[in-house]
């Protein structure tokens, strides 16, 4: 997952530096310490204590440079992560439809970042792509079921 984040963005300096909030997972310290300089990385840490399953307590730590405590937050990602198992019933593991095969997950996963950037409103507000430019109104599912797909590379 770093190794793809590092090909997407441009590489941060000293000036622009990456800032990147997680949970106490350790794994991240080490792709980033192995992808990126220290001086161009602001790295925090939200560690929850949890006590039979409830979260009792929550700290913020700056691990790499000198992330502001304020925006150390991980309530992006869990909200994320709650719309996809939400809504992609192949991530639900108890579930009927939970993917076995990594391309069927994929192929799910591609039309819900499609759903989600072309097509949801948002309560009335502008897609996602919409907001950027893109394109100029939503698209619907029988546009998008109807269309001839092209690929280009």
């Amino acid at each position: 997952m770093m190794n793809d984040l590092y090909e997407r963005i441009k590489l941060p300096d000293p000036q622009s530096k990456l800032e990147i909030y997680t949970d106490g997972n350790d794994q991240y310290l080490t792709s980033l310490n192995a992808l990126y300089a220290n001086p161009c990385v602001n790295y925090g840490q939200l560690i929850k204590v949890r006590k039979k399953g409830r979260v009792e307590e929550k700290y913020k730590i700056a691990v790499i440079g000198e992330p502001p405590l304020s925006k150390i937050e991980t309530t992006d990602v869990e909200n994320s992560n709650g719309i996809l198992r939400e809504r992609v019933g192949r991530l639900v593991r108890k579930a009927k439809t939970f993917s076995k095969l990594k391309p069927k997950l994929e192929s799910a996963l591609d039309i819900f970042q499609f759903y989600w950037n072309f097509m949801n409103e948002f309560k009335k507000k502008p897609t996602p792509r919409m907001i950027e430019g893109i394109i100029d109104r939503k698209i619907t599912w029988p546009v998008f079921l109807h269309s001839i797909i092209k690929y280009v590379n």
